[in-house]
């Protein structure tokens, strides 16, 4: 039930066709792919990594992460991706709280030195159980959590995502995602390695580069970034589009005027999905039929999702919901569903109902055709660029500035970026001061686009600020 044997099950016979078309004109095969994950599972093995042990990596991307993290799955280790711009304060959480065996941060290099070892030939049994990643996903506390994803959760999700968008051999992906995230490491790159078809691998997104690479490919994954820079940019035509047979997005609330836009632009639909760390994807629009601005459609084959508890029956892939049902929090339960958070019982207990669905904190609904609309979050979790931002560690920085009374951070609407960070500030002090010490301690997306000096923060009956006044007060804020 290793996740390595079923992806490298479905890589091309012929093991010289190219897997990553790089952005200098060089191309990495098949073969070459499989050639690093095996010398890497050589040297994690040589350097006394076993099954279960955690392999980090914090670097910008590359293949040789591809071939690292390949390696790490045919040891039966487990693979620990950090974004590169995580703090070292940060990372020193990670490391103590993950306890490594390994950490790369060079992987070019320890590729290179890696193809000195011997590779490993059998890959190393797992159970469908058996831990395969762990991804952190920050805590309204402020501590981060390790969501605990099996061979058999990946594997689930991977097959479902494959056959949902119809990926085939003759397609190309544009991959211009980073591969810290569970959109690019898990759902961009395994349907591509399932398919056995070539990536176009961009470092990130350029429009240059971009523009570029959709003359070749079929498939391109992003955020609503992506998609907005797209359509800012003249050079994106209905003619350099025509070719993509599917633009699929997520990682953030895709707004319905960039779903217009770009119909408009190029005859398409945005495919937009849902998902989380804790799940990967949860529902998604159907790649033949009906796509709806503001609907993440329907559950994947596999997902039982409902709205608000165990009162309210569950929906799964194809099914209806008679009178549509209310707004309330999404619950979920599936093979694809983790397991729990890395070494807090108590908090997975927390999150999970006694008949084992996962509460997600989104709010949303179901209508009477089974789609799912999501509506907001029940925790005050910001999404900004396609990342997770938990006001509450963000507010412990500031809250600690000469000047600062109390802050609170909030998302507003914002046209690049989809949630722009905002700290609304009881006290005084320099905006551009905080938000460069913000940026100081904090990894470069956490910290505010904008910080505003208030008075008094709108309080309720019991004295907690009243963040859904203050998101109403500033929600035009980026507008000017």
């Amino acid at each position: 039930m290793n996740l390595y044997d079923l992806l490298a099950s479905r890589f091309p016979a012929d093991r010289s066709k190219p897997c990553f078309l790089l952005s200098d004109g060089r191309a990495i095969s098949y073969g070459e792919l499989e050639a690093g994950a095996a010398h890497a599972a050589g040297r994690l093995v040589a350097q006394g990594v076993q099954p279960g042990d955690r392999v980090a990596l914090q670097a910008e991307k590359s293949a040789e992460v591809i071939m690292i993290y390949l390696g790490v799955l045919k040891a039966g280790a487990v693979f620990l991706p950090l974004n590169s711009a995580y703090t070292a304060s940060e990372v020193d959480y990670f490391r103590g709280d993950a306890e490594p065996k390994v950490f790369v941060t060079d992987p070019p290099a320890w590729v290179a030195e890696a193809a000195g070892h011997a590779p490993l030939e059998a890959t190393a049994p797992r159970a469908a159980g058996d831990l395969a990643s762990l991804i952190y996903t920050s805590g309204t506390t402020g501590r981060s959590k390790g969501a605990m994803l099996s061979h058999g959760n990946l594997a689930e999700n991977a097959l479902a995502l494959h056959a949902a968008w119809g990926f085939t051999p003759d397609d190309v992906l544009l991959h211009a995602l980073p591969i810290f995230h569970v959109h690019g490491l898990f759902v961009a790159l395994h349907c591509a390695l399932l398919s056995g078809c070539p990536m176009v691998w961009l470092p990130k997104f350029a429009d240059a580069e971009v523009l570029a690479g959709l003359d070749r490919a079929t498939v391109m994954m992003g955020v609503p970034t992506f998609y907005t820079r797209l359509l800012a940019n003249p050079g994106f035509t209905r003619e350099v589009a025509a070719g993509v047979r599917a633009f699929i997005c997520g990682s953030a609330p895709l707004l319905p005027s960039t779903f217009a836009e770009f119909e408009a632009r190029t005859g398409q639909r945005i495919l937009e999905r849902y998902g989380m760390s804790e799940a990967v994807i949860i529902t998604s629009n159907p790649l033949d039929g009906e796509r709806i601005a503001g609907s993440v459609g329907y559950p994947l084959p596999g997902v039982e999702l409902r709205i608000g508890g165990e009162e309210t029956p569950s929906i799964a892939s194809g099914d209806t919901s008679p009178d549509g049902g209310g707004t309330g929090v999404i619950q979920i339960r599936g093979p694809s569903v983790f397991s729990g958070y890395w070494r807090m019982p108590e908090k997975t207990a927390e999150e999970f109902t006694a008949d084992g669905f996962f509460i997600t904190g989104d709010v949303g609904r179901c209508d009477s055709d089974g789609r799912v609309w999501i509506s907001g979050r029940a925790k005050d979790l910001i999404i900004s660029g396609g990342y997770n931002v938990y006001p509450k560690e963000v507010e412990l920085v500031l809250d600690e500035l000469p000047g600062v009374v109390e802050s609170a951070v909030i998302g507003v609407p914002h046209r690049d970026l989809g949630e722009g960070v905002v700290a609304v500030v009881m006290g005084q002090g320099d905006e551009a001061a905080m938000i460069a010490e913000a940026r100081r301690q904090l990894a470069a997306y956490k910290a505010p686009k904008r910080v505003v000096f208030v008075d008094e923060l709108p309080r309720n009956a019991m004295g907690k600020v009243q963040k859904n006044l203050l998101r109403q007060r500033y929600e035009r804020l980026f507008e000017s």
